[in-house]
């Protein structure tokens, strides 16, 4: 498993808790529901312009002026510090932010040559949200891809033990500011990428069966 910061989550709740517990007004498209999700996946997300959407989008940004799509295998995660001013994010912030539903992410503890899985979740186990930018990338041959990163921040005290990086996860009270498209005001929207509450989550030491995308079953937590 590569040192990276958020690279595997997991989405075991029924659509329909999803939609409930995200006030989501339609679903669109397949997306992959697993106890395992891996970069490069057609993952689960939530939009929002006339409407709030949940549909899929490829995990690993492609910049809209990207020249080669392969890019998006390195930017399956975007700092929250300096999200303004990367070229690949300073659109998206202000333009296409998106949510990613979970109800877990895993993090790799290292000491010393070993990497032990843990799994990350809310304390009363309901599904939450990543904060997202999106994208549409336009092939030489006029297909359209639309890809997502998962912004991450500094770890709160629980998962500092596991990682020096998070995902960031966007209470319910922040969800539609995140989603107002006509929001454009950088400083309030990077105000609300900050660690989530350690008090609230909780975690536990999983099976190294998570190291193989391939893996997918409830015998990972």
């Amino acid at each position: 498993m590569r040192d990276i910061m958020c690279g595997r989550f997991s989405l075991t709740s029924e659509t329909n808790r999803i939609v409930e517990a995200f006030d989501i007004d339609e679903v669109k498209g397949a997306f992959r529901n697993s106890y395992n999700i891996a970069p490069g996946q057609d993952i689960g997300a939530i939009i929002e312009d006339n409407s709030r959407r949940l549909g899929p989008l490829r995990w690993g940004l492609i910049p809209s002026w990207a020249d080669d799509p392969r890019i998006g295998s390195r930017m399956i995660n975007a700092r929250a510090e300096g999200l303004e001013q990367k070229a690949s994010f300073k659109t998206p912030l202000r333009q296409k932010r998106c949510l990613i539903p979970a109800d877990g992410f895993y993090e790799w503890k290292k000491e010393g040559n070993r990497k032990t899985p843990f799994y990350v979740f809310l304390k009363d186990k309901s599904p939450f949200v990543f904060a997202g930018l999106w994208d549409i990338w336009k092939s030489p041959q006029g297909e359209k891809t639309a890809t997502c990163t998962i912004i991450t921040t500094s770890p709160n005290s629980l998962v500092k033990e596991l990682h020096n990086r998070m995902p960031v996860i966007l209470p319910k009270e922040h969800i539609d500011l995140w989603l107002d498209s006509s929001m454009r005001e950088e400083e309030k929207l990077l105000s609300l990428l900050k660690p989530y509450p350690a008090e609230e989550m909780e975690c536990h030491e999983v099976s190294p069966l998570v190291n193989s995308p391939e893996e997918d079953s409830e015998k990972l937590f």
